[in-house]
C-alpha cells in the first residue's frame, strides 16, 4: 500500500488488556494452590500452622509428567487413573487449549511464562533494549527444549501401563508433588546457581527459558501447529512499518508472512496490537476473520477451565486416590525417598 493513503486503526485493540488479566488471575491462582500446598506439607511434617490445611488437587498442573504418564495410561487400558488424575486432566486441559487457541497456555497462563515475560520486559525498560542471540546460535539453542520433550516422551512412550501404574504407586511416585515443592524449598547450591542464571539471561534475553529450554512450551507449540486460529496479515493494508516484527518475542518476521503458523508464536497478539494500520493484521478462525478478540479469547478460555474442572471433581476424576495417613507416612522422610529405577 502506499503509505500516504493508508489508514490509521481506530478499533480499539482489547488483546494486551484481557491477555494480562488473564495472566494475573492464573498466577495469583497457582500462588493460592502454592500456599495451600505448602501449609499441608508443612502441617504433616509436624510444622505449626494456624489451621489444618488440605491438599490442593490443583497442585498436580505443576507435574507434567505425571500427566503424560497418565494419559498413557488411560490410552492404554481405558481406565482413568486414580494417582495424580488432576495432573492428567489439567495436561490434557492444556494441550486441547493449543489444538484449538493456539499456545494459548503459554502466552495467557503459565505463570512461569507470566513472570519471564516481567523480567525481558522490565530489563528493556532498565536497559532501553532487550538483546537477542544471533540467529545461528537462536536456531541451535531452540532446538534444545525439543529435543528434552521428546526425551521424555520417549521415556513415556516405552512405559507399560503396568510400569507407570507401579511406578505412580511407589513411595516416590505417590508424592511425587511434595519432591517436586521440596526441590526449591531445599535447593542445592547448584541448582540455585542454575535458576539465578537462567533468571539474569531472562533479563536480557525476550522469554529465554520458554524459548530454549521448556519442553512443556515444545509440545504446546507442535499441538498448536494443528490449531485453526490463525494470525493473518493483508497485504493490501500492510504498510511496511515492521512494528510487527519488532515486538514479536519469538522474533517471527510478521512483517513478511501472510499467516503466522510457526510453532514458536505464543500467541501473546503483541504484534496486532502493536499494528497501526486498519485491517493489516487480524486475528481468527479459517474464514472468520477479525472474530477473535481480547475479551471473547479469555472468556472462552476461562470456561473451558470451570467446564473441566467441574466436570473432572463431579465424575471423582480430580483428587488423588491417596489416604490422608500414607501421605502422614510419607511426607516426613520425602527428603530420603529417591528415584525408582
Amino acid at each position: 500500500m502506499n503509505r500516504d493513503q493508508w489508514k490509521r486503526r481506530v478499533t480499539a485493540d482489547d488483546f494486551q488488556r484481557w491477555r494480562g488479566l488473564a495472566q494475573g488471575v492464573f498466577l495469583l491462582l497457582n500462588l493460592w494452590i502454592g500456599v495451600g500446598f505448602i501449609l499441608f506439607v508443612r502441617g504433616l511434617e509436624g510444622r505449626w500452622i494456624p489451621w489444618e490445611a488440605s491438599r490442593p488437587p490443583g497442585v498436580e498442573g505443576w507435574l507434567p509428567i505425571a500427566g503424560m504418564m497418565n494419559t498413557r495410561y488411560l490410552l492404554e487400558t481405558g481406565h482413568m487413573p486414580v494417582i495424580h488424575p488432576a495432573a492428567m486432566v489439567l495436561f490434557v486441559t492444556f494441550v486441547l487449549l493449543s489444538l484449538v487457541f493456539r499456545k494459548a497456555f503459554c502466552g495467557w497462563l503459565c505463570p512461569v511464562g507470566t513472570v519471564s515475560e516481567w523480567l525481558w520486559k522490565t530489563g528493556r525498560d532498565a536497559f532501553g533494549r532487550s538483546f537477542l542471540t544471533p540467529k545461528w546460535l537462536d536456531l541451535v539453542l531452540r532446538t534444545c527444549k525439543y529435543a528434552l520433550f521428546f526425551a521424555f516422551f520417549y521415556a513415556v512412550l516405552r512405559m507399560d501401563a503396568a510400569s507407570i501404574e507401579g511406578f505412580l504407586a511407589s513411595p516416590y511416585g505417590l508424592i511425587a508433588d511434595v519432591k517436586m515443592l521440596n526441590f526449591f524449598r531445599f535447593l542445592s547450591p547448584m541448582a540455585a546457581g542454575v535458576l539465578g542464571f537462567l533468571m539474569i539471561v531472562s533479563l536480557f534475553v525476550p522469554n529465554a527459558w520458554c524459548r530454549y529450554l521448556c519442553p512443556y512450551g515444545a509440545l504446546m507449540g507442535l499441538a498448536a501447529l494443528a490449531s485453526p486460529l490463525r494470525i493473518g496479515r493483508e497485504k493490501s493494508a500492510c504498510i511496511d512499518c515492521g512494528k510487527c516484527a519488532r515486538v514479536c518475542p519469538s522474533r517471527l518476521p510478521v512483517d513478511k508472512l501472510v499467516q503466522i503458523r510457526s510453532a514458536e508464536c505464543i500467541g501473546c497478539m503483541e504484534c496486532v496490537s502493536a499494528c497501526p494500520a486498519e485491517g493489516a493484521l487480524h486475528v481468527g478462525f479459517a474464514g472468520r476473520r477479525g472474530w477473535i478478540t481480547g475479551q471473547r479469547l479469555a472468556v472462552a478460555i476461562g470456561v473451558v477451565f470451570v467446564v473441566v474442572y467441574m466436570g473432572a471433581r463431579l465424575t471423582g476424576h480430580w483428587e488423588s486416590a491417596i489416604p490422608l495417613d500414607l501421605y502422614r507416612e510419607l511426607v516426613p522422610v520425602a527428603r530420603e525417598l529417591d528415584h525408582p529405577r
